[in-house]
């Protein structure tokens, strides 16, 4: 079969490459999935380039956490899930780039046939990480405002939505002045332009001199040291990636560390998903496939490219302005 791999940590046109392996075989416990589309998603990018941490690759490494697919052959001792059945496939080592993937059959999602497969692929790194921190990590109350970075990002859309839905309030950093007007029109309360003065002045000015309890950020540098300081005295900052790589400063300041008690946590889906019970586990499927139903945790799909385009697929994910998830398509476009 093809699979895309990697020898070295790199950028990710310079590293991956299209090569022949075996098909996998399940052993016990194990499902191999024939995947349909697989997203390219900014966590795979991360790791291929050697900065996501909590996954170590074991070179040469398969790649692609997520995806949709079609269950092929199963191992023993496997009884929940048949052949034949669609599933949402997580793929904690990596390796769903590839036209087939071997995954423990615990760590599949069952879906609703009627959500097509451009969802199912993308069915629970965004919409579980958006549902997990706004209710439950953060279990930010209605009426409250909260602050996010990145807000035009597939994830930051889908948390204006799920925060109107749920009656809560939103301030939303973007770059441009030109994204305003479509967050605004998501459901977006107040857009904050970062070109346009510092976040935390344009927090305390435009929503409260106190500043805000919540927020969430994946930039961290120095759009997360503002964000910070963007907080109440007991603000709560949730720091779910690392796009810029670089620290955030929260000792530069003593009015930020010897006053109040502000809080940064770190969330990382690896470490939630595996704690969750088999009863909450469910109840985040059937959560997501109803807001799915909704429109509010849907993923915009963008262009497709089968493997042999990866180089051209990992750069139209990562081109500015681009609108839609990157999919890749392992069978025959």
């Amino acid at each position: 079969m093809k699979a895309i791999r990697f020898a070295q940590h790199g950028e990710p046109t310079e590293v991956l490459s299209v090569e022949d392996v075996p098909v996998p075989v399940p052993g016990e416990g194990q499902v191999r999935v024939r995947i349909l589309e697989t997203p390219v998603n900014p966590s795979d990018l991360l790791y291929v380039r050697g900065y996501y941490a909590g996954v170590e690759a074991h070179f040469p490494a398969p790649t692609g956490f997520e995806g949709v697919g079609i269950v092929e052959t199963v191992g023993q001792g496997v009884k929940d899930v048949a052949e034949g059945q669609r599933v949402s496939v997580v793929n904690g080592p990596g390796g769903n780039w590839a036209e087939y993937a071997v995954v423990p059959a615990g760590e599949l999602f069952l879906v609703p046939d009627e959500i097509p497969d451009d969802q199912v692929a993308s069915f629970v790194i965004n919409p579980a990480s958006v549902i997990l921190m706004v209710r439950h990590v953060l279990a930010v109350p209605k009426g409250e405002w909260l602050l996010q970075s990145a807000a035009g990002s597939e994830l930051g859309r889908m948390i204006i939505r799920l925060a109107k839905r749920d009656g809560i309030r939103t301030v939303n950093i973007v770059r441009r002045r030109e994204s305003a007007a479509e967050l605004e029109r998501l459901g977006a309360d107040v857009v904050i332009v970062s070109t346009e003065g510092p976040i935390d002045e344009q927090v305390r000015r435009m929503i409260d001199p106190e500043g805000v309890k919540y927020a969430i950020d994946p930039v961290v540098g120095e759009t997360g040291t503002q964000i910070f300081k963007s907080l109440s005295e007991d603000g709560r900052m949730l720091v779910y990636g690392s796009l810029t790589r670089e620290p955030i400063r929260i000792g530069d300041d003593p009015r930020y560390i010897l006053a109040g008690r502000r809080t940064l946590e770190v969330y990382w889906l690896g470490y939630w998903l595996p704690r969750l019970t088999d009863a909450q586990r469910e109840q985040l499927s059937r959560d997501i496939a109803d807001l799915m139903r909704e429109g509010i945790v849907e993923t915009s799909p963008g262009r497709k490219y089968s493997l042999d385009q990866i180089h051209e697929a990992v750069t139209q994910a990562e081109e500015k302005g681009r609108q839609g998830k990157v999919f890749l398509v392992p069978g025959n476009m």
